[in-house]
């Protein structure tokens, strides 16, 4: 960002606590929306599959689409939102989120529902990203860890109701359109709130220079560090190993224990229960353990819950296990997280989409492996890789961390 952008604390200031606390809540309202958009197909997949005929890694690519076109647009959105403003993309991409998510319950065929989950994906990569951003400019940094810890509960508020949400509407008449049009409504409703109170907020001054040079100057100052790359790798590695496999436990649960659906899909959205049991203790958690206990824990949770969820021969014991997965997951996340609004304070907008790029790419890549293992050799070869890949994470992470204080 240039110079002339007014700085943090007097974008807080300009507005006032009043009106800064209603837009965190507001950001909050839609993360909590994005979040859903990400879990929501999950418990819809046995559905979809049905409804198409097709098969559960074929309905899969719901999932696929939609994280590889939100991984993608982050390298769009957040160049973008350092040169026009963060918050006013988000209410632009919220917008967009509520016409393709109305698109995608209109759709007529199962091709016409991926061409119409591209687009959503593509406008949800402007939601959490830049508001994680937005709240790292106009929150002072005393107070700053708090308000993202708000808008980290709205997010996996929403990846619990959604997965919630996914398996209820996947046993209801309505089903996957029933699902879709209830986000539509929501997305809409929260774009126009959080415009109106964005209005007390002085306007980004934009960079001197063109589009191109200042997206060039954005990304080189947050690529020009070895440390910016182990962050990003460490991002990848979790959407491939953790997020991927994840979006097949309903259908895994379905199919092993013949659960209902909405049962399915509510023992794994405890997944997000353990998310904000960590958000609460989050600064107890950071004080006592530090960023290296705390990926090295994160780590070795996550790969013993997926063994867990392999071996366990009752499928009530996915919810408690689901639970400590989540918990396990933001010791490590939030770790990468913070460091992710730190990696270039000039080009925020654009380090935390990077970021978040890497991800979803790597969700992406993650769901298409987990898919085709889970329909060519089941239950297995789906969670094992998780296994092995996520406490070698945690721990490779946790060692660079060592080398950087060092």
């Amino acid at each position: 960002m240039s110079s002339s952008n007014p700085p943090p604390a007097a974008t807080a200031a300009a507005a006032g606590p009043a009106s800064l606390h209603a837009t965190v809540l507001l950001l909050s309202a839609a993360a909590f929306f994005s979040g859903a958009a990400l879990r929501i197909c999950d418990g819809l997949l046995p559905r979809l599959a049905s409804d198409f005929g097709i098969t559960a890694g074929a309905a899969g690519r719901v999932v696929i689409v939609f994280s590889i076109a939100y991984g993608a647009m982050q390298l769009v959105f957040g160049p973008l939102g350092d040169r026009f403003g963060k918050a006013r993309l988000v209410c632009v991409a919220l917008v967009g989120c509520a016409l393709l998510s109305a698109v995608a319950a209109l759709a007529q065929g199962f091709a016409q529902l991926l061409a119409a989950r591209v687009g959503w994906g593509m406008a949800a990569a402007g939601v959490i990203p830049l508001a994680m951003a937005w709240i790292g400019d106009a929150v002072p940094y005393e107070e700053r860890q708090a308000t993202l810890a708000r808008l980290l509960m709205g997010t996996l508020s929403g990846m619990m109701g959604g997965q919630l949400a996914g398996g209820l509407f996947a046993d209801l008449a309505p089903g996957w359109r029933g699902a879709f049009w209830a986000m539509a409504l929501g997305y809409g409703l929260i774009a126009v709130l959080l415009l109106t109170r964005l209005r007390p907020f002085p306007a980004t001054v934009r960079p001197a220079g063109s589009a191109f040079g200042a997206f060039a100057v954005q990304v080189r100052a947050v690529l020009g560090t070895r440390w910016t790359w182990w962050v990003l790798a460490a991002a990848f590695v979790e959407g491939v190993f953790l997020l991927g496999p994840m979006a097949y436990l309903p259908a895994m649960l379905h199919q092993r224990f013949a659960l209902a659906l909405s049962a399915a899909s509510a023992l794994i959205a405890l997944y997000a229960v353990g998310g904000l049991v960590y958000a609460l203790a989050a600064r107890h958690l950071v004080r006592r353990l530090g960023e290296r206990r705390m990926v090295r824990a994160g780590g070795w949770i996550m790969g013993a819950g997926y063994l867990l969820w392999l071996v366990s021969p009752w499928g009530w014991t996915a919810a408690p296990v689901a639970l400590a997965v989540g918990f396990g997951t933001y010791l490590y996340h939030n770790t990468l997280q913070t460091h992710a609004t730190q990696m270039a304070p000039t080009a925020r907008g654009t380090a935390v989409a990077l970021f978040a790029s890497c991800l979803f790419t790597g969700q992406a890549v993650g769901v298409t492996l987990a898919g085709w293992s889970f329909d060519h050799f089941g239950v297995a070869a789906l969670l094992l890789p998780a296994v092995a890949a996520l406490p070698l994470a945690g721990e490779m992470f946790a060692g660079a961390l060592r080398r950087r204080a060092g």
